[in-house]
């Protein structure tokens, strides 16, 4: 048996960590300096006791005091702020009950802010149902295809995190929010994490639906995310797609969610794919699906073009794209689905760009282009074509959108994709600056007359990058990693 080592009750984080002897020089120690790992200083952490946060009356609570428990919110939307009032009505009633205890000052300062954030969290929440979760999809606001909207209040009572999630990512739309982001959105975060890990034997609707709107966040603004859609993969893996009971239609949905952000070549800065919509989406049959080849609401495309795109590196074709039937539709999903079939083209004639895995698993390399011309027939376009196509598609989209300002359509939510895949064709792209001007109106902010602002100009900011450089570089993937980012084309 070992030895134990010394432990260290006064020395650095990361020497308490790993129970070492620290010297306790500031501003970091010499043992984690000698050893060649980051020193986490010496500063005061507060944190949790076993099991407070995970269960009991300070479920989801940042700190464990009354103020800070989460609100538990009610099936009907109009209920919600009604309860919260109540509830905040009763602690001070019981207060003033107790004739043994009188509140001191800073207890009823703390009580006063407590419910200034709670009203604040019902704002946004309120604000989400409204206008935010608009930015989710990518058909109409009024589309009886949402299953989300009328759902998510019931949803909020399983699960804590997922109310947090949505007050964070409206918070994210809102100019005048936005620089307290980052508070709502790490105590969403630490919810859901704890959330996830009690979701031992079943991933609950409710948790699921918070991991998927937490990945959207971060492929909106560029945070890494594919990790989440990995923890909750892993449980689907470990206790089944459906878990016990019937399988319903919203259940369905949300396989299908996890697999168009899962898709191959649409997200920049990530290199590889789960495969899940290829191995769990397609056969619809097997899911008993309802809605067949109807369009699917979050990336506004019919399910057999995403059939087609879900094989991209393992068997689909240019010649699959090209011969794609189409799905009825209006005129400006027609404009959205040709863009997307033309840049699918692309995101195979170019895999080297995207990293496209190949069938041994190993990812494509620089190919000499007059090879991959020749062994194209001769039916297909060129690429100077194809990419001044999809450009013009997105025109006419911008344009149809500006003119009606809307006129309840979300249509234009779906321009990154093939904004990024023309995008991706430099040499063109810095030869015919029309172009260029239309993929930087297409990208660049823009107020939505439905309530929220949708911001592209992170992906703008790497297409500029790589018309400048791409010569010094295999593909764009780069730009993103060397970022830290990870931006997802949805």
């Amino acid at each position: 048996m070992s030895t134990p080592r010394h432990r260290s009750h006064d020395g650095c984080w990361t020497c308490k960590s790993v129970r070492r002897k620290c010297d306790r020089t500031r501003p970091t120690c010499k043992a984690c300096s000698s050893r060649g790992v980051p020193c986490e200083g010496y500063e005061i952490r507060l944190r949790w006791g076993s099991g407070i946060a995970s269960r009991g009356r300070f479920t989801g609570a940042e700190e464990p005091v009354e103020a800070s428990i989460p609100p538990r919110v009610k099936g009907r939307r109009r209920d919600l702020s009604r309860e919260r009032r109540r509830k905040c009505a009763n602690v001070a009633n019981g207060k003033a009950e107790a004739g043994s205890y009188r509140p001191q000052r800073g207890s009823a300062v703390a009580e006063r802010t407590a419910d200034i954030q709670s009203t604040e969290r019902d704002r946004l929440f309120e604000e989400f149902l409204s206008s935010g979760i608009n930015v989710l999809h990518s058909t109409s606001v009024n589309d009886s295809r949402n299953l989300l909207e009328p759902r998510l209040p019931i949803l909020c009572q399983q699960s804590s995190s997922l109310y947090a999630i949505c007050v964070a990512l409206q918070a994210s739309l809102m100019p005048t929010v936005r620089p307290h982001f980052y508070e709502y959105f790490d105590v969403a975060l630490n919810l859901f994490r704890t959330e996830l890990s009690s979701n031992v034997t079943y991933l609950e609707d409710g948790t699921f639906t918070a991991g998927l709107l937490l990945c959207s966040i971060g492929l909106m603004h560029a945070m890494p995310w594919s990790m989440h859609l990995h923890g909750m993969y892993g449980l689907l893996q470990a206790h089944g797609l459906y878990g016990p009971g019937e399988r319903t239609e919203f259940r369905t949905h949300l396989l299908e969610v996890m697999g168009v952000m899962d898709l191959p070549t649409f997200t920049v800065g990530r290199s590889t794919s789960l495969g899940f919509w290829r191995q769990h989406c397609c056969n619809r049959a097997s899911l008993q699906h309802p809605l067949g080849d109807e369009i699917e609401v979050v990336s506004g495309l019919p399910r057999s073009l995403l059939d087609i795109i879900s094989c991209i590196g393992h068997g689909a074709t240019e010649e699959d794209f090209w011969n794609w039937p189409g799905s009825p539709g209006s005129l400006t999903q027609h404009q959205l689905w040709e863009a997307y079939r033309l840049a699918g083209m692309l995101a195979i004639r170019y895999g080297h760009l995207l990293l496209v895995p190949q069938y041994s698993g190993t990812l494509t390399g620089s190919t000499v282009q007059a090879n991959e011309a020749s062994s194209r027939p001769l039916m297909l376009p060129s690429t100077t074509v194809i990419a001044s196509r999809i450009v013009s598609h997105l025109d006419a989209l911008r344009r149809a959108f500006t003119e009606t300002e809307g006129a309840g359509s979300l249509i234009f939510n779906a321009i990154k994709y093939p904004a990024f895949i023309a995008g991706l064709q430099a040499d063109i792209i810095n030869t015919q600056p029309e172009l260029k001007d239309v993929l930087r109106c297409c990208l660049s902010t823009y107020d939505h007359p439905h309530g929220f602002e949708r911001d592209f100009e992170l992906l703008l900011e790497v297409l500029e990058e790589w018309w400048s450089h791409h010569h010094d570089m295999a593909n764009a993937h780069e730009l993103a990693l060397a970022r830290g980012m990870e931006i997802g084309l949805l």
